[in-house]
Parts: structure tokens; sequence; C-alpha cells
């Protein structure tokens, strides 16, 4: 009859029983686990807060991205978002890092400012704050209010439809402030295109 294995040989299979347990209850029941409720609780979310319309997914809620035509020029059809210094690639997320008082950001803001006046055909000084800077992940879906109905006017005459049908458009989906207090009212400019899409 074989004598009891070495003390070192025990350990090493205790070790590997330890790991053969704990890898399938962090790496395969725990990941289950937590897809299962997930998808329960919150399928939406859980998915990618995909937002579909004709049974076509067309962005997520949470992504900003450009409405540009061929060469990158922003297409009048649409409503614009803030500016993004990756272009809204989830895989350049990130910021510009330059600083206010940077004299290549201060002429980009300026370049921006007579961009979008001219665009939206309002006067230099009304162009908002958001229009003008990119938010700190270059992929933040949501504008200003004030941004979202100073492009109204624009986007009904390209459009051939009334102003006030495009600015309900935008009041519908105006998002109040989080938890009633922090930051500004906003609209998700990737939801408004969508919705606008159904209407010319």
């Amino acid at each position: 009859m074989p004598g009891p294995l070495p003390l070192a040989v025990r350990h090493h299979l205790s070790a590997l029983r330890m790991l053969l347990v704990f890898t399938a209850v962090t790496g395969v029941l725990y990941p289950l686990a937590v897809t299962g409720l997930a998808q329960a609780a919150f399928p939406g979310q859980a998915n990618g807060s995909r937002i579909e319309r004709h049974g076509r997914t067309v962005g997520s809620s949470l992504l900003g991205q450009t409405f540009d035509l061929p060469g990158k020029r922003p297409d009048p059809r649409w409503f614009q978002p803030r500016p993004s210094a990756g272009g809204y690639d989830p895989l350049a997320s990130g910021a510009s890092n330059l600083g206010p008082n940077n004299p290549d950001l201060v002429k980009a803001v300026e370049r921006r400012r007579a961009a979008i006046a001219a665009f939206d055909g309002v006067a230099p000084e009304d162009v908002p704050p958001d229009a003008l800077t990119a938010s700190g992940s270059g992929l933040d879906p949501h504008i200003s209010k004030a941004y979202a109905y100073q492009q109204a006017a624009r986007v009904a005459k390209a459009r051939g439809l009334r102003p006030a049908k495009v600015r309900k458009l935008v009041s519908d989906r105006v998002q109040g402030r989080v938890l009633g207090f922090l930051g500004e009212e906003r609209v998700n400019v990737v939801e408004l295109n969508a919705a606008l899409s159904d209407h010319g």
C-alpha cells in the first residue's frame, strides 16, 4: 500500500483544487449571475443603451456621434453635437488637454464661434459655450437646451418643416438636472436626431 503523498505535493494539489474552484466561481458563475441579473432588471442598459429606429440600431444614448456630409462638413438637416477632441471615436476618448489660456484653444474657439454662427444664422455672441468646447470624454451625446433650440430654425428650414414642430421635438426631449440640482438641463442629440428622422 502506497504511503501518503509528500507534504509539498499535497500543498500543490490543494492549491490546484482552490484554483479550479475560484476559477469556476469568479470566472464562470459570478459573471453569468451578474449578466443574468442585468438582462432581467436593466435590459436596455445591459445591451448598450441602443437607440433603434424601424428595427435598426442607429446609435447609443451614451455615445455621441457626428452628423456630417461627405468631407466632414456638418449636415444642416441634423442637430449637431458639441465638438469632440477625438472625433467621437470611442478608442480615442479624451480631451485635448489644452488650458483656457492656450492660444491654440482660443483660436479654435473663435473659429468655431464664427462657423457655428454662420451655419445657424445667429450672432456670434449668441452661440452657447457648449457649442464651442469639447467635453472631457469627447463622447458626450448631450448638448445644452440653448444650443438645441438655436439649431431648430436651421434644421426646420433644411427639412422643409414648421419651426414650431422642430422646437416641439426639442422640448419633448429636454432632460432635467441630475437628481434635480446637478448640472444643467440638456438634450441628447443622438436621441433627438433619431426622433427627427421620423419627420422627413
